[in-house]
């Protein structure tokens, strides 16, 4: 296979360029010669969140949907309850969850925000509304829950149990 000058030349630059990239990373990640750690949200720790998120509704009456996801906003694990109030609510739980985690606070946090005089906030794309809360481990976000039940405050509370699972 015969490269043109020109594709091959610009090949060359691009695998240059990436291994400077990773070099750099792996020297970024490295500070006193001591690695960096992230820590991670399994799915298991996922199904231990939302099965006491569900105990507490399903214990105060109150079916809805539980979504969490990890620290950058992407969905582990999503599950809607029988009798749930509504079909959207498994979206709008997973996108609360999605706000606490890449805001690393609480979706309450917006929602007052937006309700005490910032409302230009609502064009930002996310879901600024209670129910949303980030998961902390070791003091780093590695995730969220997200709650869509009844009522705003029936969300924080389902979502508050699901978070007391992985504490020790």
């Amino acid at each position: 296979m015969h490269l043109k000058p020109a594709f091959a030349t610009l090949s060359l630059c691009l695998l240059g360029a990436t291994s400077t990239s990773l070099s750099v990373s792996a020297f970024a990640q490295q500070k006193d010669g001591v690695a960096a750690s992230k820590r991670v949200l399994s799915l298991e720790m996922a199904r231990t969140v939302v099965a006491a998120a569900q105990d507490e509704a399903r214990k105060n009456g109150w079916p809805g949907a539980i979504a969490v996801v990890d620290d950058g906003g992407w969905l582990i694990l999503a599950e809607r309850m029988d009798n749930a109030a509504t079909t959207l609510g498994a979206g709008v739980a997973s996108e609360k969850a999605r706000t606490a985690a890449l805001f690393k606070r609480p979706s309450a946090d917006l929602e007052n925000a937006v309700n005490n005089g910032r409302p230009a906030a609502i064009t930002a794309g996310f879901v600024m509304m209670e129910g949303g809360l980030p998961i902390v481990i070791d003091g780093q976000v590695v995730g969220a829950i997200g709650v869509s039940a009844d009522t705003k405050v029936h969300d924080s509370q389902i979502a508050r149990a699901g978070l007391a699972a992985l504490r020790p």
